[in-house]
């Protein structure tokens, strides 16, 4: 993708219907992001992912929420994204709506590939028309037009 410089599969990106919470988000994210064979266990994905964000929101402010994991059942980094024109209670820094969320999975002991990733995501998503178009977007074929721009 020309944007992050990276490839994020159409599978692995979800627009998610109104009225969906922080959990409902998250659940439709991973479970989009499962069917990626570089996670072999969907469930300890999952747990990974809400065990997380027990310990602290990921909701860093601005609209943007990007939730991380980085555990032994992911062999490769990936990425999903899921985009919220309505925004998902996500317990943010500013108390306001996630719009835009971006979940990294990436293996143990890949911190680097981790902070690279999370660092091409927040220099993209300072781009607030970028983040405008995303927001506007009602189908994961949308996203992934824009994301590859």
């Amino acid at each position: 993708m020309t944007q992050l410089d990276i490839v994020i599969p159409l599978e692995q990106i979800v627009v998610l219907p109104a009225g969906v919470n922080k959990r409902e988000a998250l659940n439709l994210l991973i479970d989009a992001m499962s069917g990626n064979p570089v996670i072999t266990d969907r469930e300890a994905f999952r747990r990974a992912v809400f065990e997380r964000e027990a310990v602290m929101s990921t909701g860093i402010g601005n609209g943007i929420g990007v939730p991380h994991v980085r555990i032994p059942e992911v062999t490769v980094p990936t990425i999903g994204v899921a985009v919220s024109d309505e925004g998902v209670d996500f317990q943010a820094m500013d108390n306001k709506p996630v719009h835009i969320m971006i979940l990294f999975a990436t293996p143990l002991g890949a911190e680097k590939a981790y902070l690279t990733l999370l660092a091409k995501v927040m220099i993209v998503l300072r781009n607030r028309n970028l983040y405008a178009s995303l927001r506007a977007c009602r189908t994961p074929g949308e996203v992934h037009a824009v994301l590859s721009r």
